[in-house]
C-alpha cells in the first residue's frame, strides 16, 4: 500500500473510532443542570418552588441565585433550602452575575410583570407563580416582551393537574353532556384560609389586585381550560362585608393585640417556627407583619364577589367567591344539550383517612351515575407535584391540555381584572378593550 493511501485509510478509520467514542461520551455524560434563580423567597417560593422542586428535580435543576428585597429573609431562605448559591437584593445584579436558564418569580403580585420583563429581557425563561399580574397594562407588557425576546413565560395553574378537574376536562371533552350551555361555579374559603389573606399583603388592591385576581384567577383559569374557549364580557358585584373595618376593636398585629382573648381570629403565628423564622425574625428590614389584623381599616379588596361572565362560544357562567365561609370548598355544575355534569368539594381535613372527589353525570333521558376519584396525594390533589414535573422534567406530552402559557395566565386575570372595573363603575366590561388580545370562541 502506498504511503498516501495508508494515511487515507488509516485516518479516516481514526476519524470513525473517534467520533464513535465521541458519541458515547456525550451519550453517558451526565446532563447538565438547568441553572435556576428565583426572586422573591417568602413561605410560598421557598416551599412550593424550592424544597419541593429541589426533592424532586434536584438532579437535574440547581439554584444559582436568590433574590428578595429583604435581606434576612432570603439569607434565611438559603439556609431553608440548603443551597450555596449567592443572595441579592438587587435583581439585575443577580441576573447579570449568575445568568439562568429559569426564572421563578414568587414576588407579590403587583411586582410580577417587573420580574417578568426584565428577566425575558436578560435571557430567561419564566415559570411565574399566578396570577401573572393585576392589571391590564402590566399584562400587555408582558405580551408584549415575550413575542420581543422570543423567551417563554410558564404560568403555574396547579388546580389543572389535579386527577378530579382532570377528569371533568375529559368527561367535557368526551360530550358527556354534550354541547355545554351554562355553568354555575361557587367557591368558599373558610374562617381560616380565607381571613389569612386579609392578614397579609393581600389584603390590599395595590399589591393582590383584589381577591378577584390574586385568588379567583385559579378559578377563572379552569373554567376557561374546561370550557375551551375566551371569555367575552364581564359583569360583577362585590363588597367588603366582614373583614376591615366591619369590626368594633382592631390592632397592628395578632401577636401584640390587647384584643387576642376576645378574638375569634387571633391567630398565634409564634406556634409556627418556619414562618417565625421567615418573617418575625426579619421584620426590622421592611416592616412587614405578617400576622397582621384582619380588622385593619387599611383593607380595600372585597371579601364576597359575584360574577356573570358570557364567553365567546355564548357559555354563561355564574361564579362566585365567599372568604369567611364555616367551611372550605367549592360547587361546580356544567349544563349541556344532554345532560347535567357536577361536582362538590370540600376540602380533605387532616384527621380523615381517606376522601374521595365525587363527580355527578345525570343525563336528560338516563339515570345518575356517580364517579369517585381518590383524594389522598398532598399538594392540591397531587396537582402541585405533577405541575412541577411538567416543569422541570417534560416528557413533551401534554394530552389534556394542561401547560399554560401567557395567553392562558392574561385570559385568567383579565376576568377578574374586568370583574373589579365593573364592580368599581357598576357597568358590564368587554375583555377585548383590556389587551391586544381578542376573545376566541374556540381555544387554539
Amino acid at each position: 500500500m502506498e504511503r498516501r493511501t495508508f494515511l487515507q485509510n488509516t485516518g479516516t478509520a481514526l476519524a470513525g473510532t473517534l467520533l464513535t467514542d465521541n458519541v458515547l461520551a456525550a451519550a453517558l455524560a451526565p446532563a447538565k443542570k438547568k441553572r435556576v434563580a428565583m426572586v422573591g423567597t417568602g413561605h410560598r417560593g421557598l416551599s412550593m418552588w424550592g424544597t419541593d422542586v429541589l426533592k424532586e428535580h434536584g438532579d437535574h435543576m440547581e439554584f444559582v441565585g436568590l433574590c428578595d428585597i429583604n435581606p434576612g429573609r432570603v439569607e434565611t431562605g438559603k439556609k431553608m433550602l440548603g443551597a450555596k448559591c449567592p443572595t441579592f437584593t438587587d435583581f439585575d445584579k443577580m441576573m447579570k452575575q449568575v445568568k439562568p436558564d429559569i426564572l421563578i418569580v414568587t414576588t407579590v403580585d403587583a411586582t410580577h410583570d417587573e420580574f417578568i420583563v426584565k428577566g425575558l429581557e436578560y435571557g430567561a425563561d419564566i415559570v411565574t407563580e399566578k396570577p401573572m399580574t393585576t392589571d391590564e397594562d402590566k399584562c400587555q407588557r408582558i405580551l408584549d416582551a415575550e413575542k420581543r425576546t422570543g423567551r417563554k413565560v410558564m404560568v403555574t395553574f396547579n388546580y389543572r393537574f389535579s386527577p378530579h378537574r382532570q377528569k371533568i376536562y375529559e368527561m367535557l371533552r368526551a360530550g358527556a353532556i354534550g354541547k355545554v350551555t351554562s355553568a354555575d361555579f361557587h367557591w368558599y374559603l373558610d374562617v381560616h384560609h380565607g381571613a389569612d389573606y386579609f392578614r397579609r399583603w393581600h389584603r390590599k388592591r395595590e399589591f393582590s389586585g383584589s381577591l378577584l385576581v390574586h385568588k379567583a384567577t385559579h378559578h377563572f383559569d379552569l373554567l376557561n381550560w374546561w370550557l375551551e374557549s375566551d371569555p367575552e364580557e364581564v359583569f360583577a358585584n362585590g363588597q367588603l362585608d366582614f373583614y376591615g373595618k366591619n369590626n368594633s376593636f382592631r390592632h397592628t398585629n395578632c401577636r401584640p393585640c390587647p384584643h387576642k382573648d376576645k378574638c375569634a381570629f387571633y391567630w398565634d403565628m409564634t406556634k409556627d417556627k418556619r414562618l417565625m423564622a421567615l418573617y418575625a425574625d426579619n421584620e426590622q428590614h421592611d416592616g412587614y407583619l405578617r400576622d397582621g389584623c384582619v380588622w385593619k381599616e387599611d383593607i380595600d379588596i372585597f371579601d364576597k364577589m359575584a360574577v356573570q361572565i358570557r364567553y365567546a362560544n355564548q357559555v354563561q357562567v355564574s361564579y362566585s367567591l365567599t372568604t369567611y365561609s364555616p367551611y372550605e370548598g367549592y360547587r361546580i355544575a356544567f349544563n349541556g344539550t344532554k345532560g347535567r355534569l357536577e361536582a362538590w368539594i370540600k376540602e380533605k381535613q387532616p384527621w380523615e383517612e381517606e376522601a374521595f372527589d365525587e363527580i355527578q353525570l345525570t343525563t336528560s333521558f338516563g339515570k345518575r351515575e356517580l364517579i369517585r376519584i381518590p383524594n389522598n396525594e398532598a399538594g392540591h390533589g397531587g396537582g402541585d407535584l405533577r405541575l412541577r414535573k411538567q416543569i422541570f422534567a417534560p416528557t413533551g406530552q401534554d394530552p389534556y391540555r394542561q401547560s399554560a402559557g401567557t395567553r392562558d395566565g392574561a385570559m385568567s386575570i383579565l376576568v377578574g381584572i374586568a370583574a373589579r372595573k365593573s364592580i368599581d363603575s357598576g357597568k358590564p366590561v368587554k375583555i377585548g378593550d383590556l389587551t391586544s388580545l381578542k376573545p376566541q370562541a374556540a381555544r387554539a
